[in-house]
């Protein structure tokens, strides 16, 4: 069958959403703007990551949420609110920038310090490796962390990621130059699981 435009316009401009077990992984809404700055404005959330500023400034999160569109309908990547199906609590974000001229993508979330050492993240980013690999068609996505963040680290290793390296004083946070620990899994060792 033969597919229409209105079909494949809709492809690039309607944003996913895919379930787990416990989880829904959504797009963002303007309502959903509060959540993100109590829960990205935690100070441990924002020095684990790599771009979440402190302090996260009034309008951030609505601002943030705005760029989410755009940035799917360009094929640069796609970002998903992490939802607890139970409730409907938003938990923390996970998405993927994608590099389509080379078929991979990079893994990057957080999570609400209220929901730390719950199996959240591992769930939540299975389910996006299956997004990246089975939908997206990537052949490589990797993700990092900084050295000092462990738990990071265990979740990329559950997720069949493959340790590549570490990046010595790669990035600076907060005035202080981290080392960074890559992470990684190729299609073929993905569908061997």
């Amino acid at each position: 069958m033969q597919r229409t435009n209105e079909q494949t316009a809709k492809e690039y401009t309607e944003r996913p959403t895919l379930t787990t077990a416990r989880l829904v992984l959504r797009p963002f809404r303007a309502d959903d703007a509060a959540d993100v700055q109590r829960l990205a404005g935690d100070r441990e959330v924002a020095r684990n990551t790599m771009l979440i500023p402190h302090p996260y400034e009034d309008g951030e999160a609505e601002r943030w949420i705005g760029t989410h569109q755009e940035i799917y309908e360009s094929g640069q990547g796609v970002t998903f609110a992490i939802e607890r199906r139970e409730d409907g609590g938003l938990v923390g974000s996970i998405g993927l920038v994608i590099f389509e001229k080379h078929k991979s993508g990079e893994l990057g979330y957080w999570i609400g310090k209220p929901y730390w050492n719950n199996g959240y993240c591992t769930e939540a980013s299975l389910a996006i490796l299956k997004y990246g690999f089975e939908t997206r068609n990537l052949h490589r996505i990797h993700a990092k962390c900084y050295a000092r963040n462990p738990a990071s680290g265990r979740v990329m290793q559950k997720t069949g990621m493959t340790h590549e390296g570490t990046l010595r004083d790669h990035l600076l946070k907060w005035d202080v130059y981290e080392d960074v620990e890559a992470y990684a899994i190729l299609e073929d060792e993905y569908r061997a699981d």
